[in-house]
């Protein structure tokens, strides 16, 4: 199948999380994607998690597909490069994400200048341009004060940098929305996206907030509760634990059912005068129902409990390790979208393909480029340069790779 983005170029100098998850999600969908970096190495080229050898597997899995591009961005001949590469020619080009501090060759207003129908998206931490990162965001909007279990004083920050990737796809969305208006008008677009934005809107998004003003506090914690229905983990025999959640009503009586705990429930519903049917009584009386069906999840083992959920609507999850998800796909029992990617110079790695499917397929992905592999190919056919021109710029250290090896 022809990736959807095919034919579209993109330009990026972004680092860590959310740029670079937002090229590489262009990229995995059919765009050339261009990212920039500093001749001497990429800021997040060595950002663990590491392999055997010392290379980032953090920055091999977030550039998967995205030519790689090294100049020298300290002198001026090195930054003309850079933007006369974000704003080079092309129907499908001038597409711009950066999320870059002080770089004052990729203000927006300058680039316009030489190319007026640029769409750019630029990363931020603050709306007012101050730096900022999802772990010191998070605990902003009173997450962290949500999660934090019932027995500790101590708030539990998130190790999935949640608002980091909610970022990197709304640059997408922001990219491709700019380029629809593109071509309905002519007309370029500036658009900036803070972190802290996403993190306060989807905060807010979820009635959060509103609910801390209505009821005049803040959400009580609730350890693995689901807050406003009933969802909670259980001990199992073989001492693993699963997850049991019932939304809609059908799920929780399909619970009763396959726990064979009717009757101690009708009884509960007589003498608490409740409808157990409604999501929110099933909240109130959370406790009630752990202690009535934690018995026959710890006369079971968790394959067992896994099994039994099967003919039912019930959402059941086991609690597993990174380390048990590996196992798990080494043997075949995984999601499709895990994959093995090799790329130039490594062996391959444990890795991801886009999860959209197209047509009922998941899309193939390459793996990450070498830093600065893609330089001469860059100005070479998209600058128009000579042979010539371009060994000059790598004998005189503005183009090409001066990183050191094990950065990547």
């Amino acid at each position: 199948m022809t990736a959807p983005l095919a034919g579209l170029r993109v330009v990026e100098a972004t680092s860590f999380v959310a740029g670079p998850l937002a090229g590489m999600t262009l990229a995995q969908l059919g765009a050339t994607v261009l990212r920039i970096d500093p001749v001497e190495g990429s800021v997040d080229g060595g950002r663990w998690p590491l392999d055997r050898v010392g290379r980032s597997l953090f920055w091999a899995g977030l550039n998967k597909g995205v030519r790689s591009v090294a100049l020298d961005l300290r002198i001026p001949e090195g930054q003309e490069l850079a933007t006369a590469l974000v704003t080079a020619p092309g129907d499908d080009a001038g597409l711009f994400v950066d999320n870059t501090i002080g770089r004052l060759y990729f203000d927006h207003d300058r680039l316009r200048a030489r190319r007026e129908d640029l769409v750019h998206v630029h990363i931020q931490g603050y709306a007012d341009g101050r730096a900022a990162m999802d772990y010191a965001v998070n605990p902003r909007y009173g997450v962290p004060m949500l999660t934090r279990h019932t027995d500790l004083d101590r708030p539990t920050n998130h190790v999935l940098p949640a608002w980091d990737i909610a970022t990197g796809l709304l640059a997408v969305s922001g990219l491709l929305a700019g380029l629809r208006r593109r071509a309905l008008d002519g007309q370029g677009s500036r658009i900036d996206l803070a972190l802290d934005d996403v993190a306060a809107a989807h905060v807010a998004h979820l009635g959060w907030l509103a609910e801390a003003e209505e009821n005049g506090r803040d959400r009580p914690r609730l350890g693995n509760h689901m807050y406003g229905a009933f969802g909670v983990d259980f001990a199992c025999a073989d001492g693993r634990r699963v997850i049991a959640v019932a939304i809609t009503r059908q799920q929780w009586r399909d619970l009763v059912r396959v726990t064979g705990t009717e009757k101690v429930f009708a009884a509960l519903e007589t003498a608490h005068e409740v409808d157990l049917d409604e999501e929110g009584a099933r909240f109130e009386h959370r406790a009630l129902i752990e202690a009535v069906l934690a018995p026959w999840f710890a006369a079971r083992t968790a394959a067992e409990v896994l099994d039994a959920a099967k003919s039912t609507r019930v959402m059941v999850g086991e609690f597993r390790t990174p380390s048990e998800v590996v196992a798990a796909y080494r043997r075949g029992e995984e999601s499709a979208v895990l994959v093995d990617v090799a790329a130039e110079g490594r062996p391959p790695m444990l890795t991801a393909t886009s999860p959209l499917r197209w047509d009922e397929r998941y899309l193939e992905t390459s793996g990450a480029r070498p830093f600065g592999s893609d330089t001469h190919w860059a100005l070479s056919e998209i600058l128009g340069l000579s042979d010539r021109e371009i060994g000059s710029l790598a004998d005189r250290k503005i183009a090409g790779s001066r990183s050191v090896p094990g950065r990547r």
